[in-house]
């Protein structure tokens, strides 16, 4: 059970607003950083950057940048949107990281006193306890440097129980038909 008190901590949104307000020609900018091997995990990785003024986004000189990442799947939200949630976390540390933050009972942290520098929404993420998903494994390439039978058979159920596809259990199952028909490496070892 998590040990802080989510009303202390401020919104993403309450923290747009007081740079918006600071800062009326300011630029929040965020990327969608995700690679081929994060979506594979399920994750998603946004990197936001804010510019006080146009001349600065012009010369690409942010004032402050943050990132964040999200899992599909994990909480009631990244079902449908993992993507946008890390991009509200990413403004929220980006905001945090250019001075905009602090506790939702006082004032900004321009004094440090109080200052709460997670936002809310990265704060209900540490009570879910969201970590990126660890690599899946290539089954399949895994197969093929086996050259028996019984290391097909344990593959396979090892495949099997941490959620191989389908599609990788028979071709892993096809290997093991093929070493014990007699074909590539005799499956003898």
């Amino acid at each position: 059970m998590a040990r802080f008190n989510l009303d202390d901590y401020e919104t993403v949104e309450e923290r747009i607003r007081k740079f918006y307000e600071a800062h009326p020609d300011g630029r929040i900018i965020t990327e969608n950083l995700t690679t081929t091997a994060d979506r594979s995990v399920s994750t998603w990785v946004v990197k936001a950057s804010i510019f006080l003024t146009a001349g600065e986004q012009a010369n690409n000189l942010p004032k402050a940048t943050g990132l964040a990442f999200e899992v599909d799947g994990e909480g009631m939200a990244n079902k449908t949107a993992a993507l946008e949630n890390a991009e509200t976390s990413a403004i929220g540390r980006c905001l945090a990281n250019g001075g905009w933050s602090g506790s939702r009972r006082g004032n900004s942290n321009s004094d440090n006193k109080g200052s709460k520098r997670p936002s809310r929404e990265e704060m209900e993420k540490a009570a879910r306890g969201v970590e990126p998903k660890p690599p899946k494994k290539n089954w399949v390439a895994e197969a093929d440097k086996l050259t028996n039978v019984d290391g097909l058979r344990w593959l396979y159920a090892q495949a099997k129980v941490e959620g191989a596809t389908a599609d990788q259990l028979e071709r892993i199952q096809a290997r093991a038909e093929l070493l014990s028909a007699g074909g590539e490496g005799q499956g003898t070892d």
